[in-house]
Formats: C-alpha cells, structure tokens, sequence
C-alpha cells in the first residue's frame, strides 16, 4: 500500500477571499507548523510531485523548498497583464471587440477572470508574440527570441545557463516516428467547475470571427475539432457548434450580435478519441452497418482516407485548430522498465490512439494548433514520466487552490477534533485505519481485505457521513412550494467491484438472490436469478424499489462500453439507460434527478458534471495528491453563482469529505456531530412555466438608428438664388505660409523666409475624408437653421441624417446663403 500523507494543516475560517471576476489580489500561505496567512498578490504558478528519486513527499501546503515553478506560465502572466493594460495593442480589431466584449462588467452573465486570461494568453501568443511583422512598444518577459526557441522546441534563454530541469518548457510535441511533422499545443490549466467549455467557445469565436471578417487571414482557422474522451462529454460539447440551437454563443453572449455572421462561417466536429483509432484492415460497410470479414483485406487506412473520414467537410478547410477535452489523457507514453499493470497499459493505449490520431490528421492536410483543456495537465502513473509532472506546453494556469480562494467552486469540509481542531485521522485515512485493523484471516489472497471486514471498519464513517447527507435533505426538501426539490447526493468511491457491491447492497437494500423454479418437466428444476429489495441499512431514502432507484451502482465496464461510441461494439439497453441516468444526474425532469447515492470502483468518469454533489467517502488507497484532487472535483461544481452584494464574493459552499488524504487542498472544519446550517439552500426566485406568456423580453442594444417621419430638411434648389461667379474675379490658386509672430506695415505675404506653398485640392481630400466633410457641412446648417430652438439635441442627431442624403454642393452653397441671410 503506498505511503499515506499525514493530516494536512488546520483549516482556514474563510477560504474565499477574492472575486472571480478580477486577478487574484491575495492568497493563503501555509507555513510547516499549519498556520494560515493571507498574503497580499496572487500566488505564482508552480506544481509538486513524487519523486521517486528523493522521495519527496509534501506534507504541508506550499512549503516553497518542495514545488517546482512553471516559469513559463509566470512569465506569460506578466506579459498578457500589461497587454491587457495597454488595450490589447497591435490586436486586430475583431480581437478587441471581442476582449472587450468580454471584459464588460454589466453583462448579464460575467465571465470568471481565469476564463479571460485562458483566452487572452492563447490569442497573446498566437496573434501577437506570432505575428512577424508587429511588435509591441513595450520589453515583455518572454521575448520574441525565446518564443521563437519554444516554438522550434528548443531550450529558451530564461532557463538558467547548466541548471537541470525536470520539465524544460515547449510549444512543440514532437513525435516519436521519424518524418513527422510535430504538433503546436499549448495547454490551460482550469479547475473543475471552472467554464473550461466557456474558454472553448470563446477561443472557436476569435478565430472564426477574426477568419470570417478577412477570409485571407490564415492564422485564424474557419474549422475546428473538439476531441473528447467519452459519449457523455460529446453530447455536451455540442453546445460549441454555432449551428446548433441553444449554443454558448448566444446563451453566454460570446460574441457581439455584429459578429454572429462570422462566426457562423466557422464549422466545428466534435468526436470521441475513439474515432482515431485506424479501421480494420478487414471492416466493411454492410447493410448500413459496419462490419469485419475475414475475407476483406484493404490495408492500412493511408493517412487521407484517415484524415477525410474524421474530419468530414473540415478536411477542405484545413489547417483546423484542434480543441483536446480532458487533455490528460492525450500524451505520447515514454519507456517503461519493468512490469505495467492492465490499467495503465490501458491507459498508455488510448494516449498512443488519440495523439497518432492527430499526427495522421496534421501530415495529411494540417493542424494551425492544439488547445489542451483540462483540470490536471500531469502526467499519470505508468505514462513513462515522473507521476505528477506537467506537461511541457503549459501556458496558462487557474487550478484548484486558486478556484476555492475565488469561490468558484465548492469548498471541501473535513471532520475534525472538537479539541484539536485538526482532522480526525480514523475519518480522513480512513483506508490506512482500515488496513491497520486487520485481523488474521481478514485479508484475500492478493493483499486486500475482505469486502465485509470494509464495511465493518468503516460502517461508522459511512453512517456519520449519511447523517450529515440526511441534514441536507431535509433541508432541500423544506424549500419552499413551488421550489425544486432535487435531492443532494452522496458518492462512494471504492476500491474493488467486490467492495462495491458490498456497499451498494447494504446502502440500497437491494441484491442479486439464486432461485430454484419448476421447468414443468416432471421434478426437475433450475436455477434463475431474481432482484430482491430489503430496504437501506442507513436511511430509507436510499432503499431502492421496483420503480424508482434512489442508489446508484456504476458498473464501469458496462459504462465503458457505451461511452466509447464505438459503432462495432454491441450496446445493450440497460448499459444506454445507465449513462444516460449518470449524465443527468440532478437535473430535473430526467432519469438521474431521484439519484441520491451513487457506489462506485475506481474514480468516476470524466463528464459527471452533476453539482448537487454534497458528499463524497473514499474507500480506496491514495498514493498520489493527483489522484485525491480528480475524486474530490467529482464533487466541487457550485449550484449558486450569485455573488454577495456587499462583498461581491461568491457565497461558500461545501462539500464533505470523508476518507480522501489531501494536503495541497484548502479545506474548512467540521465537527462531525454538529449541524451545519449554513447548508440550507436558497430559496430560488424564479418566473413559473405557466406564466410564460407574460415573458417581457429587452433586447441588447448596440446602437441607434433614427428614421425620420416628420421635420425633414429639404433642399428647394429650384428656389434658391443662383451664386455668380464673375470670371475677372474668379481666384486661379490659394498659397499657404507660416506665420510667426505679428507681420506689420501690411506687408506682401511673399515677403519673409518662409517658403509659401501652394494649396491644391487633392491635399485637402487626402488629409479629410469626405464623410468629415459632409458632416461638418450639416453641422454648420442646423447651427444656423436652430439658433433660437430650445430643448434637447435629439432633433438636431435626426436632422443630420435627412441631412447628409443632400448632395455636398448643395450644402456648402445653402452655408453660404444662410450666413448672408439669416435662418
């Protein structure tokens, strides 16, 4: 069993200190002796891991002599800071349209800080340190040189001179096979809960925008492929097609209504990893189906046919921008020396799948760049690399600590000692007590303990931690009528299947029994299985029943099955009806919104997105702080985003943690017998379906247009009295000349030093637009035709609209004639 960390440091009171919708302006610091600070300016990026070469094991929060920079990351902070600043210089101006857009702090829904500077360090990057022929006024931290250096995937000039490093940073991923072109990425780093799906929408609007308004501006891409680890998230994400209805474009207000049509020029796929493994050499099409015989050879998939048959119509608009979903599963798998489990070969299996995928994709008609988003751009046990260490193309970095110090999320809330104030460590190794507890005979023959002897030792943290979930429900279901009622839920993340059925029987009361039943054929019998339901050992609100299943047990290898969205694969109904319960899990009106616990091994999958997560048991080893971060996410996403109107912070929230040792997580106490009332939930203002035709829309407005009916201004040029130009007093030129001082006597303006220089027309036009022109020309007759009108000066705004449609020589003479006869 690996090592266990010991108890983290003492909770902090108030873990939100600053608003999610600015730059970070303090943060905690955590000192050896578990003393909390709040520090002035935000926390520098940087990461930890264990090492198994030192064994280096962080046992506080943030002791600066065991974590590693992302100077990269830093250094980019500075830059995109004084960027944004100076009003995103040398940006196009859709660019800046669209930043400002984004940056409006009376917008209907305000996006997160974190969410802007993710945007802002990609199109930094991409359209300003990448454009050759602009450079910015100012000395950056990176310097064009070393942006240049990082992205030929050679060492920059701010590393240290000699110094070793265990990540050396890069804008290149180079591929193992030789002849390949390597593929440009940068990754974002964004907690979960964050709006990495925002980020994506934002980033699909500034290229589409910037490619749409100047088609032959190729470093802005018009396609885009969204890849995505399972079914459940490539459902979701297609709220990123601008085709579709009800996309984050408009739901969010991601682009400016002037600026739909060119994003809607812009086409984005969005497919599983599982789309880039090749076709069998031996699969066919057959009956609308596709199929494999033994009988059909066709070779390997050359890498067009590959990159056509991904990539649809987009293989035309290419080179297209690929956006990874969860990233870190797609990484190139180093060497390993000795032994790989089944789980990480796996795992090495589906990164080697997803990344050749892209390699095939970028030789055959070409990748611009790659957009890694994910809350944990590090490398996993069995990768090859260091566990825990990040990626090289890190750019950007809003992680966890920084989100619960922001309010983003929710706050973990650990059990801790009335006396001591700290963790009790029964609740919080709650595996390590387990393991230490064995009796003899209690442990099966590969080490771990037998799934009953589980339940034992942990029976009183698993009835301890249901208590506290049946506080929260009765207060959700006190809300007041008419309120939704959706019911909070506890997760229970286990070791083995063994474990997990143990738990998931005795918290629903339901099981699989053996029975005998006549065949009809004289005495003989046979054995059938039959679900009988006996009721929770804990609460009734668990106990599942004929028609309505309040627990939940996520079988992983049924799930697996039908997230792969793989066409050759056979999907039974019952594995269909599973994802589709967890995908919903907490949304009203769906077959997830009565689920209240949900058992299952291992750590759930990517895509569980449900926020009425108030609970979470780990009844498993931890050997990695990685690890402890993914479980505890499953249950960090807010309900409530209405920020405080005296503080303008985000309200906490929690979620309760039993059995999961972090140590790099801001955490809050609480005693475990005690009530939190804070937990009660608001009571949700809302408009009534029933009520919808009384629905008052106001539209966004951008600008006004005046269309006159009355008042018009009209030229009687019949009517007016014709200029005489006589021809002896017609002037043949107009000279110009500096003037300096006071000339006396009346003297000839051809005398002096100064050059006189003649004045011509073209001059004239060239230094003012003849729009400047017309403009000024009505400007000077409504000044003459309301010198004595009193009120506002709307009138005059919609007279200068009749105005302009007079032809200029018109208005220049009507000047004239008023000023020598009055209005």
């Amino acid at each position: 069993m690996p090592a266990q960390l010991e108890l983290p440091v003492q909770p902090v009171n108030s873990p939100v200190i600053c608003s999610p919708y600015y730059e970070p302006k303090s943060h905690w610091r955590y000192n050896d002796h578990g003393e909390a600070q709040e520090l002035s300016g935000r926390r520098p990026s940087f990461y930890w891991y264990n090492d198994d070469s030192t064994k280096r094991v962080q046992v506080d929060l943030f002791a600066s002599e065991r974590t590693d920079e992302l100077i990269l990351v830093n250094m980019l902070r500075d830059d995109v800071r004084r960027w944004r600043q100076s009003g995103y210089e040398t940006a196009t101006r859709v660019t800046r349209q669209l930043l400002e857009h984004w940056n409006r702090g009376d917008r209907p829904r305000r996006l997160f800080f974190c969410q802007r500077e993710a945007v802002e360090t990609i199109i930094y990057l991409n359209e300003i340190l990448g454009s050759r022929s602009r450079r910015l006024r100012w000395n950056t931290k990176l310097i064009f040189e070393d942006y240049q250096r990082l992205r030929r995937g050679e060492r920059p000039g701010f590393l240290a001179e000699g110094a070793e490093y265990t990540v050396i940073p890069t804008l290149l991923d180079r591929p193992n096979e030789d002849g390949l072109e390597p593929l440009a990425r940068y990754g974002c780093k964004m907690a979960t809960g964050s709006g990495k799906t925002v980020v994506m929408a934002m980033l699909l609007s500034w290229t589409f925008c910037n490619r749409g308004r100047v088609p032959s501006d190729d470093r802005f891409p018009s396609a885009a492929l969204i890849l995505c680890p399972n079914l459940t998230i490539k459902e979701r994400l297609q709220v990123l097609r601008p085709d579709v209805a009800d996309n984050y474009f408009e739901q969010f207000d991601i682009v400016p209504a002037t600026l739909l049509p060119e994003l809607k020029k812009g086409k984005v796929i969005v497919a599983n990893w599982h789309q880039l493994a090749l076709e069998s050499e031996h699969a066919e099409m057959s009956g609308g189906k596709k199929a494999s015989f033994r009988v059909v050879n066709k070779g390997e998939e050359s890498p067009e046919a590959f990159a056509r048959r991904v990539l649809g119509d987009l293989y035309e608009r290419a080179p297209i921008m690929v956006l990874n979903d969860e990233a870190h599963h797609a990484y190139r798998p180093a060497p390993v020396h000795g032994r790989v489990s089944q789980e990480d070969q796996k795992e090495r299996n589906e990164a080697t799948i997803w990344v050749q995928g892209l390699d095939r994709i970028n030789q055959a008609c070409g990748i611009k760049f790659c957009m890694d988003m994910t809350a944990t751009p590090f490398y996993l046990h069995g990768s090859g690399y260091v566990e825990g260490s990040p990626f090289p193309w890190i750019v950007s970095d809003f992680g966890l600590v920084d989100a619960i110090e922001s309010g983003i999320t929710k706050i973990p809330r650990l059990p801790v000692s009335d006396t001591t104030g700290r963790p009790e460590p029964k609740y919080f190794t709650l595996w390590r007590h387990i393991m230490e507890h064995l009796q003899p005979g209690e442990k099966l023959p590969g080490g771990k303990p037998k799934p009953e002897v589980v339940w034992r030792e942990a029976e009183d943290a698993l009835a301890t931690l249901a208590s506290q979930w049946k506080e929260r429900f009765q207060y959700t279901q006190a809300r007041a009528p008419g309120q939704e009622h959706t019911p909070p839920v506890m997760i229970v993340v286990c070791d083995n299947t063994d474990i997990a059925q143990v738990f998931f029987e005795r918290i629903s009361g339901e099981r699989m029994i053996e029975i005998e039943e006549a065949t009809g054929k004289d005495t003989k019998t046979k054995k059938t299985k039959q679900i009988v339901y006996e009721g929770s050992q804990l609460f009734p609100e668990f106990s599942n029943g004929d028609n309505f299943r309040p627990t939940l047990r996520i079988d992983t290898k049924l799930l697996e099955q039908v997230e792969s969205d793989d066409p050759v694969k056979n999907k039974s109904q019952a594995a269909e009806e599973l994802r589709e319960t967890i995908a919903h899990i907490g949304k009203p009106g769906t077959r997830g919104q009565h689920v209240c616990c949900v058992v299952s091994v291992q750590m759930l999958t990517e895509g569980w997105d449900a926020n009425n997560v108030t609970h979470i048991l780990g009844l498993r080893a931890f050997g990695s702080q990685l690890l402890c971060e993914q479980v505890v996410g499953r249950g960090l996403r807010r309900m409530d985003y209405t920020p405080d109107p005296e503080t303008g912070l985000l309200p906490e929230e929690y979620v309760d943690v039993y059995g999961i040792p972090f140590s790099i997580i801001p955490f809050r106490g609480r005693s475990a017998n005690k009530p939190a009332p804070e937990d009660k939930p608001k009571n949700e203002v809302k408009a009534l379906a029933e009520r919808k035709h009384f629905e008052i829309r106001f539209p966004i407005v951008e600008g006004y247009a005046f269309a006159l009916k009355q008042n018009l201004i009209r030229a009687d040029i019949d009517g007016m009295e014709p200029l005489v130009i006589e021809p002896d007093r017609t002037p043949t030129a107009v000279y110009v000349k500096p003037q300096v001082g006071i000339q006396m006597g009346g003297g000839s303006p051809f005398i002096g030093g100064f050059e006189v220089i003649e004045e011509n027309r073209s001059q004239y036009y060239e230094a003012y637009h003849i729009q400047t022109i017309k403009f000024e020309i009505a400007r000077r007759v409504i000044r003459k035709l309301t010198e004595d009108v009193t009120g506002d000066a709307l009138p005059k705004m919609r007279m200068t609209a009749g105005l302009k449609r007079i032809p200029a020589g018109v208005l220049a003479l009507a000047v004239a004639w008023t000023s020598s006869r009055g209005p």
